[in-house]
């Protein structure tokens, strides 16, 4: 008898809630404000699907949850990572992954607050900002649900809401990737342009730049976050929200890179790994022999022969692959017996991966040879085992002192002019076409599973420490037919723009890289807010 009054509470309380889920149905909510009107939105528990000859949903406005709609993981730890290492440093990576059992065990509003403790506090907002706008798009992209990308792309205008994911991370790539209108998330919180580590509410102003015509707003996001979607102001104005269960989400597809909503080309980090718990584990585990090693490779390719180094490399982990040999090409070694000496050196034209490129050109020929250099650091000039030529910018001069390197021998020129991780290939300088009646094209590329071995931040001189900080760094250097500079096409004679466009073209074909126009200027300023002409002294 005694239980009685505790069953009778217990199945009015299973009614209610039965009445609460049963919403996600399609129902409406019973809730009424004090008008008379309905302050929560129609739920439909189904993935949205807008098609192409449906011009009424074409013309709405979509409420989209940046995690529950868009982005196919269900976890935000990588991205603390990355802002907590790119933006900090490994300590404070490696404290927030000492964290990890323990965020593991708490509710989701209270890890997301740890981990923004742990990632912000005492970070300069310049620094967050470049990381956002640098580094996490390309992890953005590569986790977004192509079923996801298809419904934001099927309507007229978008706003984004991030519900655990600070504002500030993820508002760069929304707008510039996938064309949001407005981004609202929640905000961290500063003094005098430094974050504290406090994860404040979203912003009243941000809110208010979405005035959008509630008849025409619909919601898309996850059924996992139900019960959220009632009470944030913009949810709570759609006409509907449609939902996608966990498990069809676990069936959306990730994007190929032509599917990518904006090419991606360039980004920076020196991470080249998604950092998941254990990959990240696997990275602090792998550092205290990564250290020496590092050091001892790069002792081995700056002091010894290259007959030696390149062998003693390949035992270490160091893997280098040519192609289409030299000597077989007929660039080294096979010189007529009565041929006459040329007065100058080969100019050998290869596309830029690392600032190692030259050095591996050389190792390849098997002999000394220059490279010119351009906003290089003087460590990285004076580790180097073969010549350096800096630049200037002042083109006359540039030109005369690369013929003087070519009159003391061979020379190797990237004229992209900085370095591009992707399968792309920036535009190529001409003045190269200028100095020799022929080129020797390389096609170059490179494979780093854990660290990227170029930088436009700070710290450039380490660059080729943390490319050879990998466990097995991979080079192929593939040489290819020599192209005569002075070319004609009915009896016009084609320009040095022109050449220099077709040994792009060919570089690019023999790698599979789509070439493009644009330059060192658009890399840096899109990547670092200037436009790459840091002092290098360090």
């Amino acid at each position: 008898m005694v239980l009685k009054p505790f069953s009778k509470s217990l199945l009015a309380f299973y009614r209610l809630l039965r009445r609460r889920l049963g919403n996600s149905l399609g129902q409406y909510h019973h809730l009424q404000s004090s008008s008379g009107i309905s302050t929560c939105p129609k739920i439909i528990q189904t993935c949205l699907r807008v098609p192409q000859d449906d011009e009424h949903l074409r013309n709405k406005t979509l409420v989209l949850d940046v995690e529950g709609g868009l982005l196919r993981s269900t976890s935000t730890f990588p991205y603390f990572m990355l802002i907590a290492i790119e933006a900090g440093s490994f300590l404070r990576g490696f404290i927030l992954l000492c964290l990890y059992p323990l965020l593991c065990c708490l509710p989701q509003e209270v890890e997301t607050k740890i981990m923004v403790m742990v990632c912000f506090v005492g970070l300069r907002e310049e620094k967050v900002v470049r990381v956002a706008r640098a580094t996490l798009p390309k992890y953005f992209v590569e986790d977004v649900g192509r079923e996801g990308l298809e419904v934001v792309r099927g309507v007229k205008r978008v706003a984004g809401v991030c519900r655990l994911i600070p504002r500030v991370m993820a508002e760069a790539f929304l707008k510039e990737y996938t064309g949001f209108e407005v981004v609202v998330g929640r905000e961290v919180k500063m003094i005098r342009g430094c974050y504290v580590g406090l994860l404040g509410k979203e912003s009243e102003a941000r809110l208010g730049q979405a005035k959008f015509d509630q008849n025409e707003m619909i919601g898309f996001g996850s059924s996992s976050n139900y019960f959220d979607y009632d009470h944030h102001q913009l949810f709570s104005r759609c006409k509907e929200v449609h939902l996608v269960t966990p498990e069809d989400k676990r069936k959306w597809s990730p994007l190929t890179r032509d599917q990518y909503p904006r090419p991606l080309i360039f980004h920076d980090g020196r991470l080249a790994f998604r950092p998941t718990p254990q990959a990240t584990l696997a990275m602090f585990m792998w550092l205290p022999l990564a250290l020496p090693l590092t050091v001892l490779r790069t002792l081995i390719f700056v002091k010894l022969p290259y007959s030696i180094s390149v062998a003693i490399g390949a035992v270490i982990g160091v893997t280098t692959r040519v192609i289409n040999s030299p000597v077989r090409i007929g660039q080294v070694g096979c010189d007529e017996p009565h041929a006459q000496p040329s007065p100058q050196g080969h100019l050998y034209v290869c596309n830029h991966r690392t600032l190692l490129d030259p050095v591996y050109i050389s190792a390849m020929l098997n002999k000394q040879v220059s490279t010119v250099t351009y906003s290089v650091s003087r460590v990285s000039e004076l580790l180097s085992p073969i010549g350096t030529v800096r630049l200037t910018r002042n083109r006359d001069e540039d030109r005369r002192r690369m013929e003087q390197s070519l009159r003391q021998g061979d020379l190797v020129v990237c004229p992209e002019g900085t370095t591009c991780r992707e399968p792309y290939l920036l535009r190529f300088s001409p003045l190269f076409v200028e100095l020799v009646d022929e080129v020797y094209p390389v096609a170059l590329v490179n494979w780093s599973s854990m660290f990227h071995g170029t930088s436009t931040g700070n710290f450039k001189y380490l660059d080729h420490f943390y490319y050879f900080m990998n466990p097995r760094p991979a080079y192929d250097v593939q040489f290819m037919d020599k192209i005569p500079t002075r070319m004609a096409i009915q009896g016009k004679r084609w320009e040095s723009k022109e050449v220099a466009n077709l040994v792009q073209g060919e570089i690019g074909r023999t790698l599979g890289f789509r070439s493009t126009t644009l330059t060192r200027k658009d890399k840096y300023l899109r990547l670092a807010g200037n436009e790459g002409f840091a002092d290098t002294k360090q």
